[in-house]
């Protein structure tokens, strides 16, 4: 049988039939919240939030850059004894809370893609059955993390080291500052390929994942197939998420402007915000399920699971 041919734009009217499908026929606030728990479970830690400009600190009449640097140098040098401990405790707990967020938010992973799929509200149910997975998933982030710790953070305390001698010294050459240029632009480089790494294994390897019911490294080399066979139909998917993120971020402002900014103080509360955000995030996670599932019947997570064979019936004897 010949396989359709790959679009980008069919799962959005199939996507936008999943959120009226799950959240609204019939609507249920009961289901809604349920829904929003395992959404809010599932993007724990991720965005959510709205920055305010902080003006800047009036440092005197003609204070310069430099005097403000020296000023600072001089504070940090004069009380380390106590700066060191407080620094290393406070990114010892942040990296603490931020392993416990990211375990949390690949074990919800697996519950709010069990609600889109199964077209269900269940929270406990998907916890328990799908441990073993989200585990996988966190441990397979958790190496990720490291991965870009350890390749990220050398080049940016060089980087830095280097800015700041220049500065000091006055000394801005041309070949430290293309020395800069270039360890930037390797930053950006390795954040891209990370970005892309973490949206594919949400995106497709968590559903080969709940299919399968494999592992995280198992499921990404059943992944690697289909990249491998057609990777620009993925590079084409990757650019039409920055089409619809855009298209979503337009209408969110739209609805922020109109409300004169109640809803965005709404969007940026904890689990409130999830749940009034919720029909974006169903739509975002059935639109990465359905284009899925055009590489195929095996790979469609909507589909019902197979019915086991019951007991063989026994023909009695003829009387």
């Amino acid at each position: 049988m010949t396989r359709k041919p790959i679009s980008v734009t069919r799962p959005v009217e199939q996507a936008i039939d999943r959120v009226k499908q799950l959240l609204f026929r019939p609507f249920d606030a009961g289901k809604w919240f349920a829904i929003g728990f395992c959404a809010w479970l599932a993007y724990l830690g991720q965005g959510g939030g709205y920055s305010a400009h902080v003006p800047g600190k009036n440092y005197g009449h003609g204070a310069s850059l430099r005097q403000v640097i020296e000023r600072a140098r001089d504070y940090v040098e004069n009380n380390l004894y106590w700066i060191v401990p407080v620094g290393i405790s406070v990114i010892a707990l942040g990296l603490i809370l931020g392993v416990v967020l990211m375990w949390l938010r690949s074990r919800g992973e697996f519950m709010f893609l069990n609600c889109v799929a199964r077209n269900t509200a269940e929270v406990t149910a998907p916890w328990r059955e799908f441990r073993r997975e989200g585990n996988s998933l966190f441990c397979f982030r958790l190496v990720l993390l490291l991965v870009a710790i350890v390749t990220t953070w050398p080049v940016l305390i060089v980087c830095g080291i280097r800015l700041y001698r220049m500065y000091v010294d006055g000394d801005w050459t041309a070949q430290g500052i293309l020395q800069c240029i270039g360890l930037g632009l390797a930053l950006v480089f390795v954040g891209v390929v990370l970005v892309i790494i973490a949206k594919l294994t949400s995106d497709f390897v968590v559903p080969i994942m709940f299919l399968r019911r494999k592992r995280c490294t198992e499921a990404w080399k059943e992944f690697g197939g289909l990249l491998k066979a057609g990777p620009w139909e993925f590079v084409v998917y990757l650019l039409f998420q920055i089409v619809l993120a855009i298209a979503v971020f337009a209408v969110l402002l739209v609805a922020v402007l109109v409300t004169c900014c109640i809803a965005g103080c709404l969007f940026a509360l904890p689990y409130i915000g999830t749940v009034l955000l919720l029909p974006v995030l169903v739509f975002r996670r059935a639109y990465s399920l359905h284009y899925l599932a055009e590489y195929g019947p095996e790979f469609d997570v909507f589909a019902p699971p197979p019915v086991p064979p019951g007991p063989p019936i026994q023909q009695g004897s003829a009387s």
